[in-house]
């Protein structure tokens, strides 16, 4: 599959299904016996993300770095101040209307902080709930960057496409340069060649797009693409068609042409590439021992603990539980003062230093330059940069 797009397609698609694990609806503890002080108020929190459905791989690794970002974050108490944070999670199954069902019903009930999803169509139906009923919302793996700034009340765990495309600029020196984005003929694509040309257009490079309608045949795309001369290629691709679409790219001598950039997805896709793995320049999110950070380790450890692995969307879980953490410290179970805590909130996440820019929300995190190798007969990530996250932040927002 395209890993650009399985990576943004993180971004593009959706997760989830049912109401999960009900919490109790937050109340105050009956005061103790002998005058004692009356117990912290619980702080609900509901995640909505993919326990199934189309990304229900990316939602699982969402959820394994949750439980592992709150317990870190709150010392393996599960509560903050003294508070016992509940979390509810519903299962969207991809469908928005699903999605905002769940969250109107946690609403209702109280529920001061949601999260989560791969989705961005969901993404931004849960951001207008934030906006339209006052909560705090945490968008997950979501890449979409129309989430970015849209209101106070949202704000995310992961990076965002804008982010994507600038780290497959640091490959060269766009300026002056032609970059050709190849991707599908829909609006995952279409996207794509707009967030290249917002982003590297704004730094000199001439940005041309060859743009394939679904179920034509790739041969005469590969040539146009390498007809265009290109100093560098952007690969924006999602589906079953990606090994298809490799290969014609290969056969065709696209990777003579111009280096190849495309985004790197989570553990599953790694031997996807075929005779093409070893040509192509990878941009890349996460992989387990990307930073080497304490915090890193940390995650991969109670991951693991678990039984499960980190793959590529287990951050921005972990970073969720962080954040949660860190807005009922700042606002106990005040949705605008949960806000203020986390606006500017600098922090150690599992890439390194992580922080919320206030103005719009905007994550500023690492991003990286990564290959593929062979070890013992299977394609492993290797890391051959680390991208400063301010080198590559989306413009901002006011």
């Amino acid at each position: 599959m395209k890993d650009t797009k399985k990576f943004l397609m993180a971004a593009v698609m959706a997760t989830g299904l049912a109401l999960s694990a009900c919490a109790p609806t937050a109340g105050s503890a009956a005061p103790a016996s002998g005058g004692a002080s009356k117990a912290a108020e619980p702080v609900n929190v509901g995640i909505i993300y993919s326990k199934t459905g189309p990304l229900a791989a990316y939602g699982a690794t969402y959820y394994e770095g949750l439980q592992a970002g709150i317990d870190y974050a709150t010392g393996g108490t599960g509560e903050v101040n003294g508070a016992k944070i509940n979390l509810t999670y519903a299962d969207d199954g991809g469908d928005p209307d699903k999605a905002v069902t769940a969250a109107k019903d946690l609403i209702g009930k109280g529920y001061k902080v949601i999260g989560g999803t791969v989705v961005s169509g969901i993404a931004l139906k849960l951001a207008e709930q934030a906006q339209q009923n006052k909560v705090l919302y945490i968008s997950g793996p979501a890449a979409t960057d129309a989430i970015q700034g849209i209101n106070k009340y949202t704000f995310r765990s992961g990076r965002q496409s804008l982010q994507d495309v600038a780290t497959a600029g640091s490959f060269i020196d766009t300026k002056g340069k032609k970059v050709v984005v190849f991707a599908q003929d829909n609006a995952f694509g279409q996207g794509n060649v707009a967030a290249v040309k917002a982003v590297l257009g704004a730094k000199g490079a001439t940005v041309e797009s060859v743009l394939v309608p679904e179920g034509q045949e790739l041969t005469p795309f590969a040539r146009q693409l390498i007809d265009a001369k290109p100093d560098m290629v952007f690969v924006a691709w999602a589906g079953a068609t990606s090994g298809t679409m490799w290969q014609a790219l290969s056969q065709q001598g696209a990777f003579a042409a111009a280096p190849i950039v495309t985004g790197l997805g989570d553990a599953s896709t790694f031997g996807a590439y075929g005779e093409a793995t070893s040509k192509i320049s990878f941009l890349n999110h996460y992989f387990p021992g990307a930073s080497g950070t304490d915090v890193e380790k940390k995650m991969i450890a109670d991951v693991e603990k678990a039984g499960k692995k980190a793959d590529l969307f287990t951050p921005d879980g972990f970073v969720a539980g962080q954040m949660i953490v860190q807005a009922i410290k700042g606002g106990g179970n005040d949705a605008d003062a949960m806000v203020k805590a986390l606006e500017g909130f600098s922090f150690d996440g599992p890439k390194g230093k992580e922080t919320v820019r206030a103005s719009d929300h905007a994550l500023i995190q690492d991003m990286y330059q990564v290959k593929l190798t062979q070890k013992g007969g299977t394609w492993v990530p290797e890391l051959v940069k680390v991208v400063a996250g301010d080198t590559v932040a989306p413009p901002e927002k006011k």
